[in-house]
């Protein structure tokens, strides 16, 4: 993965991680909104959530748009894509590992199970 590539991966995830910023997200996947609507349900100050609105800004994943003195906020989606597509590839190269994982141990308790004496 290209080194910009990585970083932009860093960013989503890194604004993912936020249960605010997930929140500010749900809330702008309905319908674009001023920020100071976004603010009103959180119990932070307005300058908190501009500093979640600004990760989320620069994860690509909220649009700003300004008309006049309101600040409109729409979400973008297209980050997530690079995001799913690395845990795709991360559970593509993980799974038939831990599945070879588990048919291993399972063969072993199964051997060690039938060397065992049967109690009477």
């Amino acid at each position: 993965m290209p080194a910009a590539a990585d970083e932009q991966l860093d960013r989503t995830l890194l604004a993912l991680a936020d249960p605010t910023r997930r929140a500010i997200l749900r809330r702008l996947m309905r319908k674009e909104a001023r920020v100071t609507d976004l603010a009103a349900p959180f119990d932070v100050s307005l300058n908190a959530i501009s500093k979640h609105i600004r990760v989320l800004e620069q994860a690509g994943l909220v649009q700003r748009r300004v008309a006049g003195r309101e600040h409109y906020l729409t979400f973008d989606p297209r980050p997530l894509d690079a995001a799913a597509a690395w845990i795709a590839a991360q559970r593509a190269f993980w799974q038939p590992r831990l599945d070879a994982l588990e048919a291993h141990l399972l063969a072993r308790r199964a051997a060690t199970r039938a060397r065992r004496p049967r109690r009477p």
